[in-house]
């Protein structure tokens, strides 16, 4: 356990920064699945804004590791599959 009392409050925020990042990570994967498992085009449209609205917001707050290009690879791989769908 830290003794300073900086220490304790860094640990804090991380903790708390450990928490919201594993959050926004599982709702991507979750949405991401979504895309990935629809069956016809129409359903993974409909699936598409809500992944690339999260994919946006962790960018723009810099959670979890997303940066732009990251976000840019995740939209372009969905975009991929969903232009292989019939």
């Amino acid at each position: 356990m830290p003794q300073h009392k900086s220490c304790k409050k860094r640990l804090l925020q991380a903790e708390k920064a450990n928490a919201m990042n594993r959050s926004t990570r599982s709702a991507i994967r979750t949405a991401l699945k979504a895309v990935r498992s629809a069956t016809s085009k129409e359903e993974a449209l409909k699936a598409m804004p809500a992944l690339f609205s999260m994919l946006d917001k962790a960018a723009a707050k810099g959670r979890a590791g997303f940066c732009a290009n990251r976000v840019a690879n995740y939209k372009a791989k969905a975009a991929k599959v969903v232009n292989g769908l019939a």
